[in-house]
């Protein structure tokens, strides 16, 4: 065990001696190194520095998935001109990475052409501002609380706690519904009632109804109204809530149709 020992000392210490990695570790190199280090470690705390700020003005005047996706690509843009940096200080020929580099892009843009797409797709979805993080929202049928909003994908929770990914380019395209963009929302009520019911009872009640719920908005104004006539008379209520209190209003104002409605012996059909 000693003699495997020994002999590797001994061959890293031929390796350390080598002519070429000697050649390599000259004192303009030594110089470059330290150059770059130092660079890095002051260029780095200027970018907290800098990041912070950004990030406080920003989480104050802008949404929190803007603020995020500013943030995330601050740090792709300081990694970048990093990687640049350091890249020029030993000489390498960055026209001939950025030709190389554009090849490339070509072929892998070919290859990840839904990728691009969602991430164009992802540009549009943040600019226009139709939704932001915490926001209930329905997309192709699905509904959910969007918990975050990336360049390519937007990620909701829906009310079973699943979690969704659905991709930019499907938001783009697909109908989009926000439910917390407004604070209040119109909720109609439908009751189809027998022709041979008191019809003015019927929509005295109703509005009684309404009148009485405390979650009901007094403006504007609860709607009572007859809508169509055959097989029985249908009339609607339409009342203004805030978004919160949805289904407390609908189990107050069913439960309370019913009720009233046996009281006075107004028929359902």
């Amino acid at each position: 065990m000693e003699k495997n020992l020994s002999q590797a000392v001994e061959k890293t210490k031929d390796i350390l001696h080598a002519d070429g990695f000697l050649k390599y570790l000259t004192l303009e190199n030594i110089v470059r190194i330290s150059a770059s280090i130092i660079s890095v470690v002051v260029f780095y705390a200027l970018f907290r520095f800098i990041k912070k700020t950004i990030q406080t003005k920003t989480h104050l005047n802008l949404e929190k998935n803007t603020a995020v996706l500013a943030s995330k690509t601050a740090n792709y843009i300081f990694y970048i001109l990093m990687a640049m940096y350091i890249l020029g200080l030993f000489g390498v020929n960055l026209k001939a990475l950025w030709g190389a580099a554009g090849v490339a892009g070509i072929a892998v843009g070919f290859a990840a052409q839904t990728s691009v797409s969602n991430f164009i797709s992802g540009l549009f979805v943040l600019g226009e501002k139709s939704m932001k993080i915490g926001d209930v929202i329905t997309v192709s049928g699905t509904t959910g609380t969007v918990e975050s909003a990336g360049l390519l994908s937007v990620k909701i929770r829906t009310q079973d706690n699943l979690l969704v990914r659905i991709p930019n380019s499907s938001m783009i395209n697909s109908v989009l519904t926000n439910h917390s963009t407004y604070k209040t929302t119109r909720y109609t009520f439908e009751v189809q009632v027998s022709y041979e019911a008191d019809l003015a009872s019927a929509m005295q009640k109703i509005k009684e109804i309404a009148e009485d719920s405390p979650l009901v908005l007094k403006s504007p104004a609860p709607q009572i109204f007859y809508d169509s006539l055959g097989g029985s008379l249908k009339l609607k209520l339409s009342v203004w809530l805030k978004n919160c209190d949805i289904i407390s209003v609908k189990n107050f104002i069913y439960t309370e149709i019913v009720r009233r409605f046996r009281q006075e012996n107004i028929k359902f059909l």
